[in-house]
């Protein structure tokens, strides 16, 4: 089994008054010996031997899970850096049901990897197999025959219901309930929340409340989100200003809310003015619905040289999902054609020359017959 727990001690007995012989820490793996109510004896990799509460302990199933996930998330690009509020637990999947093992203390820095949404509480699924009458069901047991009574007599009657109080001029006024009117009542919606899956500098990997995380990017560029979520943000290249260099981003943003569909509607591109030394917006697009992760790189363009790239993911009309690659060449930002858009947009080209050469053609020919 694993130490869930940041840290505890392992005991010399299960008892009240026991001593304290060693401390085993969270991830730690241990060996188990014996089993005692709610305790657990032990042995530590080192060789300690003592016994620890159960609840501080994971299995090796909930152990295997949390390495499937970090090997599956090995190459995942990073979206952003960030820093937790508090301690976390990590989870296996995003849900406040799922296993944890591992947990991040206040102030640990962390990558984004992905984003994912949950209903905050899932109804939990009905029992496959409810006891059966007479074992172990919750039906009250008959009363037992007093003396001289007889068991055949008729069962009391009901208690009469309490009579409901008269109704209020203002309840009159509304009308019945809406159940009343042959409608039933609408339930209410799930409440939804976000999750980030996080890996720290050990390379341990887990789903964590995306509220719990703080985004680490540069309150220069923060400013502007204009009440936006920052979702994800990315250093495309650097400028010299003066006797500093200085990062030029990428940035994701999103409603403020929990539970959307997508991971970002808006990117925007911010430069650096190195007239008034401070960001300025060079590209924006919105009303999008993007989906992580977001890549960057660079890319060789003939006469405009090495230009810093990055392709985003997004959903259009007909469902279908497409990747878009733009290039920041200085303070534009445009947008790279595949092969096919490039062939596309040369036919329309030669088609516009050939358009225009036929009507100097046509201007020319009947210039010279007006002669």
């Amino acid at each position: 089994m694993y130490v869930s727990a940041p840290e505890t001690s392992l005991r010399d007995r299960v008892a009240t008054m026991y001593n304290k012989i060693g401390t085993v820490h969270n991830g730690d793996r241990v060996e188990v010996l014996e089993k005692s109510r709610r305790f657990v004896k032990v042995r530590t990799d080192a060789g300690q031997e003592g016994w620890i509460e159960e609840r501080s302990l994971v299995s090796q199933d909930v152990y295997d899970a949390f390495q499937k996930l970090a090997k599956e998330e090995a190459g995942q690009p990073v979206q952003a850096h960030g820093t937790t509020r508090a301690e976390l637990n990590m989870h296996d999947t995003p849900s406040r049901e799922g296993e944890h093992l591992y947990q991040l203390k206040d102030g640990e820095k962390v990558d984004i990897l992905k984003r994912a949404t949950a209903q905050k509480n899932p109804p939990k699924p009905p029992a496959a197999n409810p006891p059966a009458a007479g074992k172990g069901s919750a039906q009250p047991k008959p009363q037992a025959a007093q003396p001289g009574s007889s068991t055949n007599q008729p069962p009391a009657p009901e208690p009469k219901p309490a009579q409901a109080p008269a109704a209020s001029a203002a309840h009159v006024a509304q009308g019945p309930p809406t159940a009343a009117k042959g409608k039933e009542a609408t339930p209410p919606k799930p409440v939804m929340e976000d999750w980030y899956l996080v890996r720290n500098s050990a390379g341990r990997v887990g789903w964590v409340l995306l509220r719990m995380v703080d985004l680490d990017i540069p309150v220069e560029v923060a400013q502007y989100a204009e009440g936006q979520r920052i979702m994800g943000y990315f250093v495309l290249n650097t400028v010299q200003d003066g006797d500093r260099q200085v990062a030029q981003y990428l940035v994701l943003l999103n409603e403020p809310k929990d539970g959307l569909a997508w991971d970002y509607n808006q990117i925007r591109v911010f430069t650096w003015g190195k007239g008034h030394h401070h960001y300025e917006t060079a590209y924006r697009e919105r009303n999008l619905e993007g989906y992580l992760p977001v890549s960057t790189g660079h890319q060789v363009f003939g006469k405009e040289g090495d230009l810093p790239t990055f392709t985003i993911r997004k959903e259009i009309e007909d469902g279908k999902m497409v990747e878009i690659t733009y290039k920041l060449n200085g303070p534009i930002v445009r947008k790279v054609l595949t092969p096919e858009e490039e062939a596309a947009e040369k036919a329309r080209h030669q088609a516009a020359l050939a358009s225009h050469h036929a009507q100097k053609q046509a201007t020319a020919h009947g210039k010279k017959k007006h002669k």
